[in-house]
């Protein structure tokens, strides 16, 4: 199973829901919690182009938040990005 990395804050309900689906998925997700670092934020901003939580990387490729990352899922096409990354 790929890597995902999520930045998010402790308080974002979409981190939350994103969360969840991605642990149905059997994913282990490195948190990045902006709201902690400050830094972190501004490289998220620099990185994405986005100001908005959830950021979600699946290896390499920016997905986006959490909207993205339903959509992807009903699509059918989450699973196998999970097992190509």
């Amino acid at each position: 199973m790929g890597s995902v990395r999520m930045y998010c804050t402790r308080i974002c309900p979409y981190c939350h829901m994103a969360e969840r689906l991605l642990v149905r998925k059997g994913v282990e997700i490195e948190k990045i919690y902006v709201d902690d670092h400050p830094e972190q934020r501004a490289e998220m901003v620099q990185v994405t182009g986005q100001t908005t939580v959830p950021q979600i990387f699946i290896g390499s490729r920016h997905v986006g938040g959490y909207r993205d990352l339903a959509e992807l899922d009903h699509a059918g096409a989450l699973a196998a990005l999970l097992e190509s990354s």
